[in-house]
């Protein structure tokens, strides 16, 4: 049976959605993952410039979103008629459709925190997922669904405007290979990016106990692995349990291990060059419908630009106040950075990072001593040549892995 693209459900908070709102920052989005995967040139060496349209699934996905949103510009019955067939029943015991959930997880992310706070249908709920659909928290239920459930208990936290299912890539899924070769037993949060970092953050210390109490056998080790925005909403989780007083939560002091791959904990500049442009837009008159589409960027986006983990007073000109949290001191902690580079001191490595998060900031450094983060040095590593999606299926961040988790 074909799967629908998207459910009536989606249809009808497409409805509610933002045309040009959307459209525009679809396009920002896509335009960054493009210059991320095609490894950007560095200025002044003639390198030619970076195609800002994606291909493959990536550019389906973005191609689509546009669509709708073009769709949704003319009438409803157009939207309906375009998308007539996406109505049809769809088999519950499907996986979901990997370009829905793509198309989805790319408008939570950049406007996720609108969708959430308009109940619009299209809002993610935070859930953990297995093979692609959610795990009812109950010992019962999670017994029958994973009946082979070792007690080690791997939980794997995807990036901004991401999903679960994309922890597979180039035919590699790192908690699929950590549950063959170690043991582990994968489990994927799915979430809404467009949130702040910290409402998923209570969120997800909520959830984790709830999973904590219900997996069907004793936890003999358990570990986070979070790519990019997935190793700030880890470490604002294990932050915000922390913060409530004796007789809280039980999982924070099981996590035996922490990895971030491409984590920006001290912000990633691109935003932070884009946010910028923000005050240039809105002084030209007609370039100020721009300015007002780059403000509409999600709370997510601006936590990820600035690398926060907890809620902090809004400042001017929708700057955010950074709080540095220290690294949680229960589970060990490690950090892995990715550079376009081929070795540490190249000047591609120094500028680019990994096309989005560069070195310093995946692990954790920073000219202020007190805003370092203090990973031990045999706990981070730098893969070169390698961007920032691409930690995803990089053999030698498995092997990192492998080693650290064995």
């Amino acid at each position: 049976m074909t799967q629908p693209l998207l459910q009536a459900a989606d249809l009808r908070g497409a409805a509610r959605l933002t045309t040009d709102a959307v459209a525009g920052l679809t396009s920002l989005v896509e335009a960054m993952h493009a210059r991320i995967a095609s490894q950007p040139p560095i200025p002044g060496l003639g390198a030619q410039a970076p195609d800002e349209r994606t291909r493959g699934l990536t550019g389906l996905v973005y191609e689509s979103v546009r669509g709708v949103m073009h769709v949704i510009g003319g009438t409803a019955e157009a939207l309906l008629g375009w998308l007539g067939p996406a109505l049809a029943t769809r088999d519950p015991r499907e996986l979901p459709h990997a370009e829905r959930e793509a198309i989805v997880a790319a408008l939570n992310g950049v406007l996720g925190d609108h969708l959430a706070a308009t109940d619009n249908p299209l809002a993610v709920p935070m859930a953990f997922r297995h093979a692609g659909s959610a795990l009812v928290l109950e010992r019962f239920a999670m017994r029958s669904r994973l009946p082979t459930a070792t007690p080690r208990l791997l939980v794997l936290l995807h990036g901004l405007c991401m999903n679960d299912l994309q922890w597979q890539r180039a035919g590699h899924d790192h908690g699929d290979a950590l549950a063959r070769e170690l043991g582990y037993t994968p489990v994927y949060l799915h979430y809404n990016s467009g949130l702040s970092v910290s409402t998923n953050g209570r969120i997800l210390a909520q959830l984790m106990e709830r999973l904590f109490d219900a997996w069907p056998v004793p936890i003999e080790r358990f570990a986070l692995i979070g790519h990019s925005m997935g190793g700030l909403v880890a470490r604002s989780a294990l932050h915000h349990s922390a913060l409530i007083p004796r007789g809280g939560p039980r999982w924070p002091a099981r996590v035996d291990d922490l990895v971030c791959l491409g984590t920006p904990h001290q912000g990633a500049p691109l935003e932070r060059a884009g946010h910028g442009v923000d005050l240039l837009l809105s002084a030209a008159p007609y370039a100020a419908p721009l300015a007002r589409l780059s403000k509409l960027r999600s709370a997510g986006i601006n936590d990820m630009r600035m690398g926060n983990i907890v809620s902090g007073p809004a400042g001017d000109a929708g700057t955010h106040q950074c709080a540095q949290v220290s690294l949680p001191t229960t589970p060990r902690c490690f950090a892995i950075a990715a550079s376009l580079g081929p070795a540490a001191g190249s000047l591609k490595a120094k500028l680019l990072g990994d096309g989005l998060v560069p070195v310093a900031s995946a692990l954790g450094r920073d000219d202020e001593p007190d805003r370092r983060l203090a990973f031990a040095a045999d706990r981070q590593a730098v893969v070169h040549e390698t961007n920032h999606l691409d930690l995803l299926a990089s053999t030698e961040v498995f092997g990192l892995l492998r080693q650290w988790l064995a």
